[in-house]
């Protein structure tokens, strides 16, 4: 197993490097008669697009999908769904006389004793947050299915750096306001504290984390396979397979330690005919099942890890000591671009388990 793919019903397959010719994401397992367009994985993609901002690296990429299998005549066939995006603006240079100087908080030197150094390191290679356009593509398949059960899905920044957002923001606000400021945060008053955070950490040659919430309306109950294939599980184990993530909590988190039971418990009451829950601290999943409330999860990003500041490290030729100056294109909080990333990866495993649960036909 060589960890490349994800999932049961609807595998994932994720490829390519970030100086490499391509990043690209094979869909095996969608269901045949879905309406799909370059279009609509395009939308997705432009989210995530580098060098649309100042809080963003200033590496320009067109991101460009092409569809290359399993679509035909606008509707999915059944077959495999190959995408790629193809890398055109690499400065592999910046990484020549540091190739063997593992960056402080990269994979660099993990990646070199896993693959006996033969590892590609331009730009972290494999390791690059560069491969999360693949993770978008694929959510835009999924984002496709789930439109068939109603399915929406979210995601906005809830705190960068020590800038949080400390009110309740109304599904219609992280609608409207996520993607009109270059933070997506959905509170416009936060959104330019936050710029304003990211800017000053990036003028000290230094960078920052942050919270990114991601939430799925309209879920049916029922979805989720216990024991070890469970809902948030499966959601758990891809956002954590989004590069510089270091937490993953739903609903209460951490929160739940400090609650009392009385206060944790969701207590259950009717509205219309359906059973709903008078609280959502479980954040929609109970025994690795969805409840049917709004799934509710954040993930935790560490800063970035490419800083401008001198670093102490070793060369990995000689086995000395040493300073490392990273030079280079960098996002001084890869946050804001993390934002499409959450909803893809939540979209995915939500269209997974759909699927696995018959919610979704395999011929639509």
């Amino acid at each position: 197993m060589n960890g490349n793919s994800i999932g049961k019903a609807l595998i994932f397959t994720c490829f390519g490097e970030s100086h490499g010719t391509c990043i690209g994401a094979v869909i095996d397992g969608c269901p045949a008669g879905l309406p799909l367009t370059e279009e609509d994985i395009q939308a997705e993609l432009n989210k995530r697009k580098p060098g649309l901002s100042a809080v963003s690296t200033s590496r320009k990429e067109e991101d460009r999908v092409e569809i290359i299998s399993g679509i035909y005549r606008g509707y999915t066939t059944g077959a495999p769904i190959c995408m790629i995006v193809r890398n055109r603006d690499v400065q592999s240079e910046n990484y020549e006389h540091i190739k063997n100087k593992p960056r402080p908080g990269h994979a660099d030197y993990t990646s070199y004793i896993k693959y006996g150094g033969y590892n590609d390191y331009r730009g972290g290679g494999r390791f690059s947050g560069r491969v999360t356009a693949a993770y978008v593509m694929a959510g835009a398949v999924a984002k496709k299915l789930l439109e068939t059960l109603k399915v929406e899905i979210l995601a906005h920044t809830i705190q960068i750096g020590r800038v949080k957002v400390h009110r309740t923001i109304s599904y219609d606000e992280i609608r409207r306001n996520t993607y009109r400021n270059p933070v997506r945060c959905a509170d416009l008053e936060i959104a330019s504290l936050m710029e304003k955070e990211i800017l000053e950490a990036s003028k000290e040659g230094d960078s920052l984390g942050g919270i990114v919430e991601g939430i799925a309306l309209n879920l049916p109950a029922g979805l989720g396979e216990p024991i070890f294939d469970s809902l948030d599980a499966d959601i758990a184990k891809i956002m954590f397979n989004i590069p510089a993530v270091k937490g993953v909590e739903f609903g209460a988190g951490f929160r739940a330690a400090s609650l009392k039971g009385s206060e944790n418990n969701d207590q259950y009451a009717v509205r219309g005919e359906k059973v709903v829950t008078l609280s959502n601290n479980s954040g929609g999943v109970l025994g690795g099942i969805s409840t049917g409330m709004p799934l509710t999860v954040r993930v935790a990003f560490k800063p970035t890890p490419s800083i401008s500041k001198k670093q102490r490290t070793v060369d990995l030729r000689c086995m000395e000591e040493t300073e490392i100056e990273i030079k280079g294109r960098h996002d001084p909080c890869i946050v804001p671009r993390a934002v499409p990333v959450v909803e893809a990866c939540l979209a995915f495993i939500l269209a997974d388990h759909a699927i696995r649960s018959q919610k979704i036909p395999r011929i639509l």
